[in-house]
């Protein structure tokens, strides 16, 4: 009797999670087909808004620019901290670890107002120095890619970490050398956490507001600072338009991600499973 009321009571606790979670989300998504003009109004369904928005240049170049430098982040992101990673679990001792471990854990904890600012200062001294770089799409990626580097390394790391060391030694062993190492055990051992890693640091940069609004410069306004900025002058249905639009682009993205990713574990472990019935 304990055990099944115990059971009930899981089951709410996990249903209001999700309902916490999930229904502003849902709310957004249903407020994007209200004919009314005032958001908190329902005045029937439309797709007025949406039309609208295929008119509106602004949100549209944003919301361009914010998926081409989260794409671009993502990829950066995800290379930086396989490397960072790597050095973290492979070299146990070398001169300046502890500081590098904290450098490249410091983004985590560091506040983000106080990351763009320093970034800011930093790059108008050079564009002082050298004339370059202008603020705008390369500052914002720089700052994007600091940020998610320290999540991709901290994600990667924890996979590295769980990696029987034996099955490189064994490659090893049997000739390969350290790149085909790399390629042929480590790489498919942790291609997963990149994945994760790889979604994490694109979701970070495309809801960044931050360290966008201290980088970015005349004519590279990403989506999240004109949202922000419409916000405060009153939210029109339009926006809620792209923020449904958004969610079904990165719902798609995780979802195919995840069906990847699922595959590819199933691949390996029959692959794993056959290995070891011919020994």
């Amino acid at each position: 009797m304990t055990s099944n009321a115990g059971r009930v009571t899981s089951r709410i606790w996990l249903v209001a999670i999700f309902a916490f979670l999930y229904l502003p989300i849902l709310t957004l998504v249903v407020l994007s087909f209200n004919a009314s003009p005032i958001v908190t109004q329902w005045g029937g369904w439309s797709l007025r808004w949406y039309s609208e928005l295929s008119h509106d240049t602004e949100i549209i170049s944003g919301f361009v620019l914010s998926m081409e430098i989260a794409f671009l982040t993502a990829c950066s992101s995800v290379l930086l901290g396989t490397l960072a990673a790597m050095s973290l679990h492979r070299f146990k001792r070398f001169p300046g670890r502890t500081l590098f471990a904290g450098m490249v854990n410091s983004p985590l904890v560091m506040p983000e107002v106080i990351i763009g600012l320093s970034l800011l200062l930093m790059l108008v001294s050079v564009q002082r120095m050298f004339g370059i770089p202008e603020r705008g799409f390369l500052t914002i990626w720089l700052g994007h890619t600091l940020l998610g580097m320290a999540y991709a390394t901290v994600v990667i790391l924890s996979r590295l970490q769980e990696m029987n060391p034996q099955l490189e030694e064994a490659a090893q062993n049997l000739g390969c050398r350290p790149w085909q190492v790399f390629f042929l055990v480590t790489l498919p051992l942790i291609l997963q956490a990149i994945g994760s890693a790889w979604l994490l640091t694109f979701t970070l940069s495309l809801d960044d507001v931050v360290l966008s609004a201290f980088l970015s410069g005349p004519g590279s306004t990403t989506m999240p600072i004109t949202i922000f900025s419409r916000a405060r002058l009153g939210l029109s249905p339009s926006v809620n338009t792209v923020a449904t639009l958004t969610v079904a682009v990165v719902s798609v993205g995780v979802f195919a991600a995840s069906v990847f990713m699922a595959r590819a574990e199933r691949r390996r472990v029959r692959e794993m499973s056959t290995a070891n019935r011919a020994l």
